[in-house]
């Protein structure tokens, strides 16, 4: 397969950030790697430091919550809820940034995540994740805060698991 790295973040609406990324793996196999506590264990923090929780309830109505401890000595947490699963197609989930002052603070307003998995040619695989913010503000604090290093170093890991899971 060539080559298909390139990490793409738009911003469709003022509220929303959409990232693209062809992930050079089977479908069925990145998204094992998304769904699989033991697997988003080694992804989630990209390069940045030890994931320390990473429990999931992956069904409908269910929770998630992950904890890393960054190199910087600082714990990062989020937490969630499942709102929809399509197996190997897509996931829709909030998400609450758990840092004192963080907006949104709570599931009322929270940040939505719609996680889009299609197959490409090659075998590869198209993600996307497609921000709802809720608001400019919160959007533009999410664009800012180094998210786009942080999400270009775990799509590496994925594809690196993806591919030593096949």
């Amino acid at each position: 397969m060539a080559p298909t790295n390139t990490l793409d973040i738009t911003f469709p609406t003022d509220e929303e950030i959409l990232i693209t990324r062809t992930v050079n793996a089977p479908r069925h196999l990145v998204y094992r790697a998304w769904t699989t506590s033991e697997l988003v264990r080694r992804w989630w923090p990209g390069r940045r430091g030890e994931m320390t929780v990473a429990d999931m309830d992956f069904r409908v109505g269910g929770a998630w919550r992950y904890v890393m401890v960054a190199h910087g000595e600082f714990e990062v947490a989020f937490h969630g809820t499942y709102r929809e699963i399509v197996p190997n197609e897509r996931i829709v989930h909030t998400e609450v940034m758990e840092t004192p002052g963080a907006l949104p603070d709570s599931e009322e307003g929270a940040v939505v995540n719609t996680v889009t998995f299609e197959e490409a040619d090659g075998g590869a695989t198209v993600v996307r994740i497609r921000t709802n913010a809720g608001s400019k503000e919160v959007r533009d604090r999410i664009a800012k805060s180094g998210m786009e290093g942080g999400v270009r170093e775990q799509f590496e890991i994925i594809e690196e698991l993806a591919a030593a899971l096949g």
